[in-house]
C-alpha cells in the first residue's frame, strides 16, 4: 500500500505544482487584461485552476505525505523538517494566489503584470528546494 500512496503523493504534487506555477502566469495575463469578455475568461480559469485542480491537489499532498513521513520514520530526521518548511512556504504561496485571485474576481487588482512574473518565481525555488532535501537528504 506504500508505494500506491507514494505514487498518489507525487500525482498530487505534480499537480499542485502545476497549478502554482500556471496561475500566476494567468494573473500576468489578466493583469493586462481591460474588464470585458477576455478579463472574464480569465476569472473563470483561474477560479477552476485553483478550485478544482491547486486545492485538492494541495490537500492530497498534505495527507498522503503526512502518511509517508509517519509510516517511512522520517519524522525526526533533519531533512524532513527542512522539506517541511518549505512546504508551509508553498501552502502559504497557494494561500496567497487565493487572496490575488479574489481581488482579480473583485476587479480590485493593485499589480503589475511584472509583479506577478516575480511571483510566479518563488513556488519554483522553493520546489528545487524540496527536491533536493528529498533526494539528496543532506542531514
Amino acid at each position: 500500500m506504500y508505494a500506491w500512496i507514494k505514487a498518489l503523493h507525487v500525482i498530487a504534487i505534480i499537480s499542485w505544482m502545476a497549478g502554482l506555477l500556471y496561475l500566476p502566469r494567468l494573473f500576468v495575463y489578466h493583469a493586462s487584461a481591460s474588464a470585458g469578455p477576455l478579463s472574464d475568461t480569465f476569472k473563470i480559469m483561474e477560479r477552476r485552476l485553483y478550485r478544482y485542480i491547486m486545492t485538492p491537489a494541495m490537500l492530497v499532498a498534505w495527507i498522503t505525505g503526512l502518511y509517508l513521513a509517519i509510516e517511512g520514520g522520517a519524522l525526526s530526521s533533519g531533512w524532513f523538517h527542512a522539506k517541511a518548511t518549505l512546504v508551509v512556504l508553498l501552502t502559504a504561496a497557494h494561500i496567497y494566489d487565493g487572496a490575488l485571485l479574489r481581488r482579480f474576481a473583485e476587479d480590485a487588482n493593485v499589480h503589475s503584470p511584472r509583479y506577478y512574473r516575480v511571483v510566479n518565481e518563488l513556488p519554483t525555488l522553493l520546489m528545487i528546494g524540496v527536491v533536493i532535501l528529498v533526494i539528496v537528504k543532506p542531514f
